[in-house]
């Protein structure tokens, strides 16, 4: 059997799972996939992602509010948050960051969420989960102004250039690849190859993102060895390698357990 992979990042509260949740994880199982991070966008998604982890022995949370609902969070949603943060199966802070292609929430709320989001991190000792699209080079700014000696966390789905990886890395963050490393004209594949291994994680981002072949269709934590495949491919190492190498990774930055 090859080695087991952990989909760092997933979804599995969201409804379009709600028909055959219990099969999807033992397709996960069944195709090499050990444990799965559920990832929570708001206080509702972070509670049943907590839930799903109490539930299922594979499955571990974060909790967070992504930058779209951070304009819609009060004060009780935060506090819950943080509270949740210390619930034993909760591993990570996330998805949060700032998204300025959308702007479902104004960009200077959008900021002042992440900067509390980066303390707490500080704080807690929690890694990050970090979500950015067509705001990097603010999110950069926002994480010198709270610098530290090597963050904790990971930039997920990645989608920027070499530059901004460079500049990722050299703050202490891991890089995560979803099934858009295997699009036909994707970038990101090419700036993956420039991402040492041992900072390397893989994810599905679903039940969005799905990987050649299943693009358009709904993802799972199965797929997530298409993810891990095409980096071996890319790289030019083999498959055992790279689950070997990201499982590690992942084991390590949220601090979870060997089966």
């Amino acid at each position: 059997m090859n080695p087991w992979l952990i989909d760092t990042h997933a979804h599995l509260d969201f409804d379009q799972f709600d028909a055959d949740r219990e099969e999807m994880l033992e397709r996960a199982w069944m195709n090499g996939v050990q444990q799965i991070i559920t990832i929570g966008i708001d206080l509702a998604t972070s509670r049943k992602s907590v839930a799903l982890a109490e539930k299922h022995a594979m499955v571990y949370a974060s909790v967070g509010i992504h930058p779209h609902d951070v304009a819609r969070a009060g004060a009780e949603d935060l506090a819950e948050i943080e509270s949740l943060l210390e619930h034993p199966k909760v591993v990570a802070l996330g998805e949060v960051g700032l998204d300025f292609y959308y702007n479902y929430s104004p960009e200077e709320v959008q900021r002042k969420y992440l900067r509390l989001f980066l303390d707490w991190s500080l704080e807690k000792e929690r890694p990050l989960i970090i979500h950015t699209r067509d705001a990097d080079e603010a999110i950069l700014s926002i994480l010198r102004e709270r610098s530290r000696a090597g963050w904790q966390g990971v930039f997920h789905c990645f989608s920027g250039d070499a530059r901004m990886a460079e500049k990722v890395l050299e703050m202490g963050f891991h890089i995560s690849f979803t099934g858009n490393i295997t699009f036909k004209n994707s970038t990101s594949a090419g700036v993956m190859r420039g991402v040492p291994l041992e900072r390397l994680m893989v994810e599905t981002d679903c039940p969005f993102m799905a990987p050649v072949p299943h693009r358009g269709k709904r993802n799972e934590p199965a797929y997530v060895q298409l993810v891990a495949q095409k980096i071996a491919e890319a790289k030019g190492i083999a498959f055992d390698q790279v689950a070997e190498r990201t499982t590690a990774n992942a084991r390590a930055l949220f601090n979870l357990p060997g089966v």
